[in-house]
């Protein structure tokens, strides 16, 4: 699911989190070359407020300046997962399991590769998901390129 780059600074950044009391929930590396965009996302057993944000930005900002991923320029964010979550972790998906999901896998899974469907079971090996259609597929993690939850806003309320 992330790049060796990716995967590296989410090391580095999970190795700090549990002493900031937070949860690196996932890492993104953006744009071009020579000034990519490092997203980081966090998340706080209460959420995520400004001054949680603030607090995290500091200390990623310096273990970035440390570790220096990109000689030269970059740009670094941290942000909440926000309503479309990004789910990386047996632990992530498990948590949200009734959920609807979107998942791009590797390669075809029961026909596709791209799925919008209810995350209906996570265990240590990989999902099942069913669709409006009643479409099921279970995929195992390693396939398993991108996923989040996808946020649904009730105006009803």
């Amino acid at each position: 699911m992330l790049t060796k780059t990716e995967q590296g600074l989410l090391n580095a950044l999970e190795a700090h989190a549990d002493e900031h009391g937070i949860e690196i929930v996932t890492v993104e590396v953006t744009g071009a070359r020579k000034s990519p965009t490092i997203r980081v996302y966090i998340d706080a057993p209460n959420g995520v407020n400004f001054d949680e944000l603030t607090r995290s930005q500091k200390w990623i900002n310096d273990l970035m300046d440390e570790i220096d991923p990109f000689p030269g320029a970059y740009v670094l964010e941290v942000s909440s997962p926000g309503i479309d979550r990004p789910l990386r972790t047996p632990e992530h998906f498990k948590r949200f399991v009734g959920s609807t999901v979107v998942v791009r896998a590797s390669e075809a899974v029961n026909g596709r590769a791209n799925w919008t469907a209810t995350l209906t079971a996570a265990d240590d090996a990989g999902i099942t998901v069913c669709d409006d259609a009643s479409n099921e597929a279970t995929i195992p993690y390693e396939k398993i390129k991108r996923a989040n939850v996808k946020g649904i806003i009730d105006f009803s309320r």
